[in-house]
C-alpha cells in the first residue's frame, strides 16, 4: 500500500463523504491544512469573514450534503468558531472542526506562543469543545493515522461535530494510505427484540399514530419512514424541525403538529392516540410548543438514530434505518379516517401596507418543488410554521439551538453544497445584523440566493416576550438593508418593499428578470405586526402591548 502524508489522508477520506468545500480562515498554524484543501482536485478552499460564519456556513453545507467541514487556526480562530459547533452538535449536525496548533516541540516545551495564555495551555480549547462534539482528538506521531480513522467513524456514525487539532509538524508526516473507517451496524439480537416489543404494541393499537422529525433526515433514514408510512397507511405528523420531512406524498400525513392553537383536530387526534410512535423526535419546548403533548408516555414507541426505547425499555444499538425497513414488512396495516391540516394562509390582499401575514402568504406561492430555504430563528420561524409547502422542498430551522445570525452563513453554506438549486433566505433584521458580512462571501463565491430581509425595527420576538416591549434593549441601529450589497464586489439586484404591490413585484422580479444574480429584498413591516401564528401563540402577552407603537 502506497504512503501518503498525513493532511493528503484526512482531506482525501472526507472528500469521500462528499465534503468536497472547507469553509474557514488561514492562520499560521494551519496554512498546511489549507495548502492541502487547495492542492486536491476535488476539494476547494472556501474562505469567511470570521470563524463563526464559518461554522454557521459549515453547518448548512452538511444539513444540504450530508456533512462540512471547517478549518480554522488555534485558540482565538477556534473559539470564535465553538457556538456555531454547538449548534451543529445540539441539532445533530456532521461537522468536523479541524485546527492548526503549534509544532509538537513548543507543545512539549510549554512554549508561550501567540494565540496562548501567558501559563499556556495548549489543550484548553480541546477541553472546551470536548463539550460541544462527539469526540475530541489531538494528534501525535504515535496516534494520528488511527485518530483520524476514529474521529471520521464517529461523525459518520453518530452525526455529530468531532474535532481535530493537528500539530504543524505532524500535517507532513507520512503514513500508509490503509483507511479503516467503520460504520454501524444493527445488533442483531437487540434489533429482534425491539422489533418484537415494537409489534406487540401496534397490534393492539386501535388508533396508532406517528412523530416523525429531523432525526429522520439527521440518519439518512427518509426514504425509509416514507416507505413505512405509505405501507402501513398510519396517520403521521411531524414537528416543527422536521417540517419538510413530509408532504402531500405520504397519504396519511396529516399535517405539521403546532400545539392546539393551530391544526386543533391533529392535535386532538394525537393526543388521543392509544399508540405513539415517535421517529427521530426532538422534544424540545419550542419544537413542541411548550411540551403541549398529553399521551400516556409509558405507551410511547421511540426510535432515534442509534436505539429504541419501548415502554421505557432501551434497546442499544439498534439503527433507526434497520427498524423502519423491518417494521415496512411486518407492521400490520392501518385503515380508518384521520383528519388534515387546515388551509393556513390567507392573504389580505384590500391592505396597501405590507405585513407579515401577507409576506408569508405570498412566500407560501413563491416557494417552489426542489427549493432550499433557511428561515432564521425568531418570529419568522412562526410565520413559516403553518405554512403549506411544495414536495421535495427543504426547510431548514435551527429551532433548538436558536442562534440569532445562523441562518445567513448557514444559507451561504448551502449555496456552495447545491450550486444547481435555488436557496431562499428569510431572516429577521435583528438576526441579520450579527452575521450580514456573510453576504460579501455569496457574491465573492457567486452565489445567488434570494434573501428576504423582514425589517421590523428590532427584536419583534423579545418584545412579545419580556415585560415592557418598548424597552430600550429590544432597539438595534437602524440600516439600509437595501442598499447593503452595495458596499460588497459582484452582481447582485436588491430593493425595498413597503406596501403589498411592491412586494409581489420584488418578488417577481427576482424570480425572472434576475435570477441570476444575488437578489435581496428588504420588507419594511411595524415594529409590532405578527404573523398569525405568533398572535394566536402569545395572546395573552399582546393584550397589554399598544400595537401602533
Amino acid at each position: 500500500m502506497s504512503e501518503i502524508t498525513l493532511v493528503d489522508y484526512l482531506i482525501e477520506q472526507l472528500e469521500k463523504l462528499g465534503i468536497n468545500d472547507f469553509f474557514g480562515l488561514p492562520g499560521d498554524f494551519n496554512f498546511n491544512i489549507v495548502e492541502a484543501i487547495e492542492k486536491n482536485n476535488n476539494t476547494n478552499w472556501i474562505g469567511c469573514t470570521n470563524e463563526l460564519n464559518a461554522g454557521y456556513a459549515a453547518d448548512g453545507y452538511a444539513r444540504e450534503k450530508g456533512y462540512g467541514a471547517i478549518v480554522t487556526t488555534y485558540g482565538v480562530g477556534e473559539l470564535s468558531a465553538i457556538n456555531a459547533i454547538a449548534g451543529s452538535f445540539a441539532e445533530y449536525v456532521p461537522v468536523i472542526k479541524i485546527v492548526g496548533v503549534p509544532a509538537t516541540k513548543n507543545i512539549a516545551n510549554n512554549d508561550i506562543l501567540h494565540h496562548n495564555f501567558a501559563e499556556p495551555n495548549y489543550y484548553a480549547f480541546k477541553d472546551a469543545y470536548s463539550n460541544v462534539t462527539q469526540t475530541t482528538a489531538y494528534l501525535t506521531k504515535e496516534n494520528a493515522k488511527e485518530e483520524i480513522d476514529r474521529v471520521i467513524s464517529d461523525l459518520i456514525n453518530y452525526k455529530k461535530p468531532v474535532y481535530l487539532a493537528i500539530p504543524d509538524d505532524i500535517c507532513e508526516m507520512k503514513i500508509k494510505n490503509e483507511p479503516n473507517i467503520t460504520r454501524l451496524k444493527s445488533d442483531e439480537k437487540n434489533l429482534v427484540k425491539a422489533l418484537n416489543h415494537i409489534m406487540d404494541l401496534l397490534k393492539k393499537a386501535k388508533k396508532p399514530t406517528v412523530i416523525a422529525d429531523v432525526l429522520c433526515e439527521r440518519f439518512e433514514a427518509k426514504k425509509e419512514l416514507i416507505d413505512f408510512l405509505n405501507q402501513t397507511n398510519y396517520p403521521s405528523t411531524t414537528l416543527l424541525m422536521g417540517k419538510s420531512l413530509l408532504n402531500e406524498d405520504v397519504k396519511s400525513y396529516m399535517g405539521i403538529y403546532l400545539g392546539k392553537k393551530w391544526n386543533r383536530e391533529i392535535y386532538n387526534y394525537i393526543n388521543t392516540s392509544d399508540c405513539v410512535a415517535s421517529i427521530g423526535a426532538v422534544y424540545s419546548d419550542l419544537n413542541t410548543f411548550g411540551f403541549d403533548f398529553s399521551y400516556n408516555p409509558s405507551s410511547m414507541i421511540e426510535i432515534k438514530g442509534t436505539y429504541c426505547v419501548v415502554e421505557n425499555i432501551k434497546y442499544n444499538n439498534v439503527l433507526m434505518k434497520d427498524v423502519l425497513i423491518e417494521l415496512s414488512k411486518i407492521a400490520p396495516v392501518f385503515n380508518s379516517t384521520f383528519p388534515k391540516e387546515i388551509n393556513p394562509l390567507d392573504a389580505n390582499v384590500e391592505e396597501k401596507e405590507l405585513k407579515s401575514d401577507y409576506i408569508y402568504s405570498k412566500l407560501q406561492e413563491f416557494i417552489k418543488e426542489d427549493d432550499i430555504v433557511f428561515s432564521e430563528t425568531g418570529i419568522v420561524e412562526f410565520g413559516f410554521a403553518p405554512m403549506k409547502l411544495p414536495k421535495n422542498i427543504k426547510l431548514n430551522n435551527q429551532v433548538l439551538w436558536g442562534s440569532i445570525g445562523w441562518a445567513t452563513p448557514a444559507c451561504f453554506g448551502a449555496c456552495i453544497a447545491k450550486k444547481d438549486k435555488r436557496v431562499i433566505l428569510i431572516t429577521g433584521e435583528g438576526s441579520h445584523q450579527l452575521t450580514a458580512q456573510e453576504v460579501s462571501s455569496m457574491m465573492r463565491y457567486n452565489a445567488k440566493p434570494i434573501i428576504i430581509v423582514i425589517n421590523n425595527s428590532g427584536y419583534t420576538i423579545e418584545r412579545v416576550l419580556c415585560k415592557n416591549p418598548m424597552d430600550e434593549f429590544n432597539n438595534i441601529s437602524s440600516w439600509n438593508y437595501s442598499k447593503l450589497t452595495e458596499v460588497f464586489n459582484g452582481e447582485s439586484w436588491s430593493c425595498r418593499a413597503k406596501t403589498n404591490e411592491e412586494f409581489d413585484k420584488a418578488l417577481e422580479i427576482a424570480q425572472t428578470e434576475h435570477k441570476n444574480k444575488l437578489c435581496y429584498i428588504e420588507a419594511i413591516v411595524d415594529k409590532m405586526d405578527l404573523p398569525q401564528f405568533a398572535k394566536l401563540t402569545y395572546g395573552n402577552k399582546l393584550s397589554n402591548i399598544p400595537l401602533n407603537a
